[in-house]
């Protein structure tokens, strides 16, 4: 069997910056609320009429990550695409890049899982390259939240968190085992689905029909809901078993961490698992605090932004970690 290796990155944000500051003119909050809690000062919201959107921010971020990759878009064998926000209810946007790349006729897989959606998509194209079916993957993480937020008062506990972006990655067959990808690990929690949530649209929930009919402006189903507390509590315990998972895995102690690049979520979670790891400032990434939470896109920015200013070098021990809505979480142990 092959491991597989991240070839290229790429990452794309918005150009407009949306400040604490600015959000305090649209809802009762503040910077130092903000702060204090998430640790973000300030997010990427796409503006509208700009032509951002989750597929088109993934394109641009595959661009590069392609270029840097050298090969041709043509090579790509596979793509694997996570976000929960598509541009439409279906199809997914992995068909759209696929397209707007002028790719060849290669399947494109949708990936769901939110927060942790591209450790999952990682984690796929990782098995794929393993087994020796395709060669090179291309692995998008994509987000459009700011046209689906409650930008009110009544909403400020989640709108303030979550901002625009996309980044990619390309996974390559690796042929020296002890190098790439060593390791992936998910879980799932249904019990939890409910405690980070949108419901609807949905066939189970508030379908689009109940939606029309009730026209009820106050109808709060379709708007991001969050048990902020209850997530953070299972975030910690979440984060720290499996990154340990991974770790003990390939005979690892916590000193082998050379790079730590958490889903930002919240910086407050990312500097709890910081102080239980006794990690310094120089072996964890965080830049929650410029773009917020993106989602399936903050561990790609993340990555790409990290790898760009050379804080990830080659025999590096990288560890990816995840939690999110589902609940689902994740971990990637990786050899640079």
């Amino acid at each position: 069997m092959y491991n597989s290796k991240i070839i290229g990155l790429g990452h794309y944000v918005p150009d407009n910056v949306v400040t604490n500051e600015a959000l305090s003119e649209m809802m009762d909050t503040n910077d130092a609320w903000i702060q204090e809690r998430t640790g973000i000062k300030e997010r990427r919201w796409a503006v509208e009429g700009s032509g951002d959107t989750t597929a088109t921010m993934g394109v641009k971020a595959a661009k590069i990550a392609i270029e840097r990759a050298g090969i041709d878009k043509d090579d790509i064998d596979f793509i694997v695409f996570a976000t929960l926000s598509p541009d439409m209810y279906f199809p997914g946007p992995g068909v759209q890049v696929q397209h707007a790349l002028d790719i060849k006729t290669v399947g494109a897989l949708d990936v769901r899982n939110q927060c942790s959606g591209f450790v999952y998509a990682i984690s796929v194209a990782d098995n794929f390259i393993k087994t020796g079916m395709y060669k090179n993957v291309l692995v998008i993480g994509s987000e459009l939240h700011s046209h689906g937020l409650d930008k009110t008062t009544r909403g400020r506990g989640v709108s303030v968190i979550f901002g625009d972006g996309a980044g990619a990655a390309v996974l390559s067959r690796e042929e020296d085992n002890n190098k790439g990808i060593l390791s992936t690990h998910l879980h799932s929690q249904g019990e939890h689905a409910e405690e980070l949530v949108v419901k609807a649209p949905g066939m189970g929930t508030r379908w689009v029909t109940d939606i029309l009919e009730d026209n009820d402006p106050n109808d709060e189903s379709y708007f991001p809901h969050m048990n902020g507390q209850f997530v953070f509590k299972n975030a910690v315990v979440r984060f720290s078993e499996v990154i340990m998972e991974g770790l003990q895995k390939n005979n690892l102690g916590v000193d082998a961490i050379d790079m730590l690049i958490p889903h930002q979520a919240n910086l407050r979670i990312s500097q709890f698992i910081q102080k239980k790891f006794k990690l310094s400032d120089d072996q964890v990434f965080n830049n929650i605090q410029k773009y917020g939470n993106t989602t399936a896109a903050s561990i790609p920015i993340a990555l790409t932004e990290a790898w760009e200013a050379g804080k990830i070098k080659e025999g590096d021990t990288v560890v990816l970690a995840a939690f999110g809505s589902g609940f689902t979480w994740g971990s990637v142990i990786i050899k640079w």
